[in-house]
């Protein structure tokens, strides 16, 4: 569809950071082909040679905000089957008394309904303004069927472990998924070193060696998991990543809250991405990650709401105020992490460690990700500094138009995902009903 936006405030993510006012952006199918005012308009055809445009619709944005979508950056999409599940515990007894039992008997009965799990967090995605995700989950060919129907721009990540997958089975999924379709791409990804052996990381750095091909963990997540690691390997877990040339074409990790000085200057030398998770690090008590830190050394940060298992809400304005507030609250500085990196960590500090390059500015020639921010609500006014107020009074009640490679996919409270989605939330609920009772 070929699509005008017009009467709007734009705000492109690029630098420097500012808003355009009385903007049009004109979407061709899948592609921004025009950003700019109104007076910029009749220079553009004359410069760009072109005919009039048919449009299929033109939408009077009422002086909203467009911008670049968000990019939850670390996710366990399928995970809203635990939502609420397994709350107020530490991460140990969370993980293995509550969550691993919980997948394992999942996988026993019915690995297919992560397809339908999985649609349950896209509806959220859509409806907070996130139009890609980097989701890290087993059965991933359910996972990508879900995305795929849905029309939601998402990585897919491997988590492999000493459980559940095999260095084997990741390449099968690498060469499966990789640059699959026009929304899917694939990175590849374990756990984390203390569910993975020495043996299965040195297979998985042969791996990635090999493909050239970055990759990601969650890392550094707890006190605990870096003094064991340190026991083990006399070493962090990032040391031993390096160590084992994990790292030797780029990648990453999630949560990184208990980073030293020198796990940082690797990151920063080797141009790999932390991925920060305030909301599930803040509910399991796990720690504050350093962000101020990170970004004096350079490092590219992007934010994660992780898994509904442990947030519980996938939310992105959350995750930005609780990045932006927790950090000033570490640091004991107000000024230590501004709303304006937070906002870029968001949007185009996801879409760098996600390697969507095509997707990380509101721009011409950029893929058409967007997102329409409602301005004329209580929340949002006065307005004296738009990307400010996003981070600090934003919420998802803001968002009315998600777009997805030039799709509309969520609008004024509605979806379009080619289904109902009632009949979604009552196939889940019965589904649920039936699992708890099979536990």
């Amino acid at each position: 569809m070929n699509i005008r936006f017009y009467n709007a405030r734009v705000l492109t993510m690029e630098d420097p950071i500012r808003v355009l006012e009385d903007a049009q952006v004109w979407v061709e199918n899948s592609t921004i082909i025009f950003v700019g005012r109104q007076e910029d308009v009749e220079t553009f055809f004359q410069k760009e040679y072109l005919k009039p445009i048919l449009w299929d619709r033109e939408i009077d944005c009422e002086k909203n905000l467009l911008m670049p979508g968000f990019k939850n950056a670390h996710t366990h999409s399928a995970m809203t089957l635990m939502r609420s599940y397994a709350d107020d515990l530490a991460l140990n007894d969370w993980l293995y008394q509550k969550i691993f039992p919980m997948e394992k008997r999942w996988l026993e009965i019915d690995p297919k309904t992560i397809h339908l799990f999985t649609k349950l967090a896209i509806l959220e995605y859509l409806s907070s303004g996130t139009t890609a995700v980097f989701d890290m989950y087993f059965c991933q060919e359910e996972s990508h069927r879900a995305f795929y129907e849905y029309g939601m721009r998402c990585v897919l990540v491997g988590g492999i472990n000493d459980f559940s997958g095999s260095v084997s089975e990741l390449e099968k999924n690498y060469h499966a998924f990789h640059h699959r379709d026009e929304l899917t791409s694939y990175c590849l990804g374990f756990h984390a070193e203390y569910t993975c052996s020495r043996k299965l990381l040195e297979e998985l750095a042969e791996l990635a060696n090999s493909l050239r091909a970055p990759v990601f963990s969650h890392n550094s997540e707890t006190q605990k998991e870096v003094a064991e690691c340190i026991h083990r390997y006399q070493k962090t877990p990032t040391m031993l990543m390096n160590e084992l040339q994990l790292f030797e074409y780029g990648g990453g990790g999630y949560h990184c809250v208990h980073f030293s000085k020198e796990d940082m200057e690797l990151f920063a030398n080797k141009k790999l991405s932390v991925i920060t998770n305030p909301g599930s690090n803040t509910k399991l008590a796990s720690g504050i990650a350093p962000i101020s830190e990170f970004l004096k050394h350079g490092i590219n940060v992007g934010i994660g709401t992780d898994g509904a298992a442990s947030n519980n809400a996938l939310d992105m304005f959350r995750e930005m105020y609780l990045t932006a507030g927790l950090s000033k609250l570490r640091e004991e500085d107000p000024v230590g992490v501004d709303a304006i990196d937070v906002l870029k960590m968001a949007t185009l500090g996801g879409s760098i460690a996600m390697g969507l390059n095509q997707s990380q500015t509101l721009s011409k020639g950029q893929v058409a990700d967007i997102i329409m921010i409602d301005l004329n609500t209580p929340n949002m006014q006065p307005i004296h500094n738009i990307p400010k107020n996003i981070v600090y009074s934003g919420s998802k009640q803001n968002v009315k138009m998600t777009m997805i490679h030039g799709r509309i996919l969520y609008e004024n409270g509605q979806y379009f995902v080619g289904e109902d989605v009632h009949d979604l939330y009552k196939e889940i609920n019965e589904w649920k009903d039936f699992f708890i009772r099979s536990l």
